[in-house]
């Protein structure tokens, strides 16, 4: 999702793809591929949080099994604090 007067970008990782650090299990075939793939996801990611921080933008990442409430929160909390910086 993107806020974009706020400049906020919030991500929903799935734990699998994104290698989440409490969910992710390595699969029992085809384990190289699959983790390498993953390993890519990740460093994709931290490359996305890299140029969007560098542009301005304020990254909100979430992990898909957290409360979709608390992420919720997270998200309008950012958003009305960066609306609340802009001029005007």
């Amino acid at each position: 999702m993107v806020f974009r007067p706020a400049k906020v970008a919030v991500f929903i990782d799935g734990c699998y793809w994104h290698g989440c650090p409490e969910h992710y299990v390595s699969p029992k075939t085809n384990s190289v591929y699959w983790s390498e793939k993953v390993a890519r996801n990740v460093a994709r990611d931290r490359d996305t949080d890299k140029q969007l921080s560098a542009a301005g933008w304020l990254v909100l990442r979430f992990w898909e099994h957290q409360s979709s409430d608390s992420c919720a929160l997270s998200i309008i909390s950012a958003v009305h604090e960066r609306r609340n910086d802009l001029p005007g």
